[in-house]
């Protein structure tokens, strides 16, 4: 039979429904999470980690011994935890930083699927709106 270590990264409603998926699988013999919630904890060891940090996370794959790291965020994606994970000989599931940013930058998308030629609803950023140089006071005048 195969015996898997998964370390599950994220803290969100995702991370916890797969962790209640890979918690039901019998070839799962050790479930982390990290940093994990309440909800995770009911059902796997969690650990505090910052999930953005390729170098953390990877430490924590390493001391752990895992054999697969399941990456729900797209932060962590962007930030390359996929790849430092893989350059250390790891199996993580998720796609590398380059790919992930197609996720993780709403302007990008728009940019690659314009150059592809793929429909899709216009968009644009709002332009910034100057910040206050004094705090805003009511006047006098107001009666609320």
């Amino acid at each position: 039979m195969v015996h898997v270590r998964v370390l599950v990264i994220g803290s969100g409603g995702r991370e916890h429904a797969i962790v209640r998926a890979l918690r039901s699988d019998p070839a799962v013999t050790a479930l982390h999470a990290a940093p994990g919630n309440p909800g995770i904890a009911e059902l796997a060891q969690v650990h505090q980690v910052t999930a953005a940090n390729p170098a953390d996370v990877t430490r924590l794959a390493k001391a752990l011994n895992t054999d697969l790291v399941v990456i729900g965020p797209e932060a962590p994606l962007v930030a390359g935890v996929a790849d430092a994970l893989r350059a250390d000989g790891r199996a993580a599931f998720g796609p590398d930083a380059a790919a992930a940013r197609i996720e993780g930058s709403k302007a990008f998308a728009k940019e690659i699927m314009a150059e592809a030629g793929i429909p899709t609803a216009s968009s644009g950023s709002p332009p910034r709106k100057p910040r206050l140089t004094t705090p805003w006071r009511p006047s006098a005048r107001h009666t609320w």
